[in-house]
């Protein structure tokens, strides 16, 4: 009986799932032709978006790469929020967002940093995107972020509305006006909260203070003698007892 080519078939088949195997499993294997005590690596490694993994940088381009390189972690994939400590979000397709923070500093996302995520403490700029709170152009110091302006706390000076929906509400600092604060006289009496400019009292240019911030005229304090409104912001009405007429 004849068994020599079923062997040699046998031996081959084997053969073809080992090698299916190696490439499946990125296992190290020894090669026939390499010298003794050398190996050939077969590897094969794919790269995810998920928690663990390492990202590079380009410009404002992230790309995901092995994490023997890399300048930041990926904390988080979600179609939520990310936790507060993101130092950035990507957009990463469909509904979900990569949460990444940095190797070293600088952690953008810390409070006041100026990316990242908004929380209590970060500064945010008129158009609703966060600042450097070291850096100027910035409006507003939040000290909580909510959903709807209705529900932030009391004491909240004004409130601006985020890239992502949400609200900041602002505490004093920035241009946010707080009872007490001088303004400077601007052309119109209905005017946006960009052009009601904040000066110091002993300034020349110093035509009321603040003696109030309300919803509407009426809750202005007696001792208010004029107002502005201010189109679109938290509280419209800006009380006033005029120093200079």
């Amino acid at each position: 009986m004849t068994t020599g080519p079923k062997v040699v078939a046998a031996v081959a088949a084997t053969l073809v799932v080992l090698t299916a195997v190696v490439a499946l499993t990125g296992l190290v294997v020894a090669s026939r032709s390499a010298p003794p005590g050398q190996t050939i690596a077969v590897s094969r490694q794919t790269l995810l978006w998920s928690p663990g993994a390492c990202v590079s940088r380009t410009g404002s381009r992230y790309d995901l790469t092995p994490c023997n390189g890399g300048v930041a972690e990926v904390l988080a994939v979600t179609d939520s929020a990310c936790p507060p400590d993101s130092d950035d979000v990507l957009r990463i397709g469909g509904s979900r967002t990569a949460c990444v923070r940095n190797f070293l500093d600088p952690h953008p996302g810390e409070p006041g940093g100026g990316g990242g995520v908004v929380r209590p403490g970060d500064c945010i700029a008129l158009d609703g995107g966060e600042r450097p709170c070291a850096s100027s152009g910035w409006y507003g110091r939040a000290v909580a972020v909510v959903r709807r302006a209705e529900d932030c706390p009391r004491g909240t000076l004004d409130a601006l509305s985020l890239v992502d929906h949400e609200e900041a509400c602002l505490g004093s600092g920035g241009h946010v006006l707080a009872r007490g604060a001088c303004v400077a006289r601007p052309p119109h009496a209905s005017t946006t909260r960009s052009a009601i400019t904040q000066v110091a009292c002993s300034s020349s240019l110093a035509w009321a203070r603040v003696t109030s911030l309300e919803s509407s005229v009426e809750r202005c304090p007696r001792n208010s003698d004029s107002y502005l409104e201010a189109r679109g912001a938290y509280r419209p009405v800006t009380c006033l007892h005029l120093v200079s007429k």
